[in-house]
């Protein structure tokens, strides 16, 4: 019966993960990126969103993330995900999206289509079910709007 009734409110668990320097969000060019703490922003995603079970991660570490993603293919329903610079640069974060089965959705802050050169090509979207970029904090709303529709 809870089951069913999973189905019917489409609940899911939800990871977010967040790279390098999103830490630092509401103090780093907020010209860019805001003024809003991710964790502020956090509260606002739960109370949105608040028939799934939303985590969070964040760590400046790339091991981590691939530790973290590896971890989440058995525990989560899917995951949404800013690798922050680790996006243009990670072959390793997207072999490990290649071999795990959980659905990940990356996200940007800012448009990087529009931002300097060496930021415009993500890795890591290749190999994501969807991205969002360019919507400010909204692209996370975004991907989990897309994972509710998926």
């Amino acid at each position: 019966m809870l089951y069913l009734c999973a189905i019917y409110f489409n609940t899911m668990k939800i990871l977010i993960i967040n790279g390098p320097n999103l830490n630092l969000l509401g103090k780093r060019e907020p010209e860019i990126y805001g003024n809003t703490s991710f964790e502020t922003y956090l509260e606002h995603l739960k109370q949105r969103f608040p028939q799934h079970e939303i985590d969070y991660f964040q760590t400046n570490h790339e091991g981590f993330i691939i530790d973290k993603l590896q971890e989440a293919d058995a525990s989560y329903d899917a995951v949404v995900m800013n690798p922050g610079a680790y996006a243009h640069t990670s072959i390793a974060i997207a072999d490990c999206i290649r071999a795990i089965s959980v659905m990940v959705v990356e996200v940007h802050i800012s448009d990087i289509s529009k931002r300097e050169p060496y930021r415009r090509h993500s890795f890591t979207a290749e190999v994501s079910s969807n991205c969002f970029s360019g919507f400010g904090m909204g692209s996370y709303d975004k991907a989990i709007e897309w994972l509710e529709a998926f």
